[in-house]
């Protein structure tokens, strides 16, 4: 079998995203035949033994590719696993019965709509910059919005990682201690959401995704899963590669 790059094979796996494969990598954790190997470093995965923190990694043949959608509740950390034992979104999917992963992130405080996949390709067509598949958020603010604000937040504003792409907000509710507004932006910067309130004077009460591209959270339980149909993947995959290559939504 021909070799292939080594955080391919992690995410082919369902072990883990090629993103965090790439992590792994580069933090000397990942071992091809017990030595050490780099980011760029091949492997054949029908021979070589990969393994992570002295754990081996087993390729499955033909893999069973499961795509979920999970309703994240709050105080749950967006990872497979966790050295301070925090409770991990895996610990609410551990009877699906394969090795599933969270597509992107979703801070411990925020809860609302996280796929879940052992598919790699997949995973990383969601998350790759260029693909800029929406995502929709219910944000409750602890304070009345102002049309500059919204205009503000529309237009993008600057936070630690630089200007944000402009985004669509619709309010839902405004009163003088509370607004209640869905948020829909195209990229996904660590605690966008957040820090983009912040740079405008708010604070964040709540925030809960609802929609991932075409996909909505709909009436699914806080701590419950179910499977993706095949027309949802399909769909989220269409939505990714319009983004990717210029498309109009």
């Amino acid at each position: 079998m021909e070799k292939i790059r080594i955080q391919k094979i992690m995410s082919d796996a369902g072990y883990c995203s090629r993103r965090k494969a790439e992590e792994l990598i580069a933090a000397g954790k990942v071992k091809v035949n017990g030595r050490p190997c780099s980011l760029g470093d091949k492997a054949d995965p029908a021979k070589d033994i990969l393994s992570v923190n002295g754990e081996n990694i087993y390729i499955e043949k033909k893999k069973k590719l499961v795509y979920l959608m999970l309703n994240k509740p709050r105080g749950y950390i967006t990872t497979a696993s966790d050295e301070l034992d925090r409770k991990c979104v895996t610990d609410l999917v551990a009877d699906v019965g394969a090795r599933v992963y969270p597509v992107g992130r979703l801070d411990k405080q925020s809860d609302g709509l996280l796929l879940m996949t052992n598919d790699g390709e997949f995973a990383n067509e969601i998350m790759h910059p260029s693909s800029h598949v929406t995502k929709t958020y219910r944000v409750t603010v602890r304070s009345m919005l102002t049309d500059e604000t919204v205009i503000k937040l529309s237009e993008g504003v600057v936070i630690d990682s630089g200007k944000t792409l402009p985004c669509v907000i619709t309010v839902l509710t405004n009163e003088p201690e509370r607004a209640v507004m869905l948020m829909t932006i195209r990229e996904g910067k660590n605690r966008q959401i957040r820090k983009m309130c912040e740079a405008v004077g708010l604070e964040v009460a709540r925030l809960k995704r609802t929609a991932v591209g075409p996909l909505k959270l709909g009436m699914l339980q806080p701590g419950k899963y179910r499977e993706l149909t095949s027309e949802e993947v399909r769909a989220l995959k269409t939505a990714a590669q319009k983004r990717s290559s210029g498309g109009k939504r």
